[in-house]
């Protein structure tokens, strides 16, 4: 597995770990609908939670939550549509980010809960 690809699985492991231990239900880890995809789907008490991760190396460019750009964000909203109207779920949805950043031999992550609201258009 490319290095990337292997510190990308670990920051959604590490994330996955986090809701987790926040008492999140993981309902799903990497959904697909058609060419998109939703990193985690999870609940949490009456919500659906959509959780986009972003794991970087180094924070030399950006912070990894800076890179769900708005054109990001449409594409997750997408899939959380379909997600919601495949899976029948009633429960309003928020739209979470975890930032995994890796720091030496550890990781520092940051859960940011209700990072965006969903676009209009």
């Amino acid at each position: 597995m490319a290095e990337h690809n292997l510190l990308g699985k670990t920051g959604e492991d590490l994330a996955v770990d986090l809701l987790q231990s926040k008492g999140y239900e993981i309902l799903a880890r990497n959904w697909h609908s058609g060419h998109k995809e939703l990193d985690i789907v999870a609940r949490n008490r009456n919500w659906l939670v959509i959780a986009e991760v972003k794991t970087r190396s180094s924070e030399d460019y950006l912070e990894p939550w800076q890179a769900v750009t708005p054109q990001k964000i449409r594409r997750i909203v997408q899939a959380a549509h379909h997600y919601v109207r495949q899976t029948g779920t009633d429960l309003p949805v928020r739209f979470d980010i975890i930032s995994v950043l890796r720091q030496g031999e550890g990781f520092r992550t940051e859960h940011i809960e209700d990072a965006y609201p969903p676009p209009l258009t």
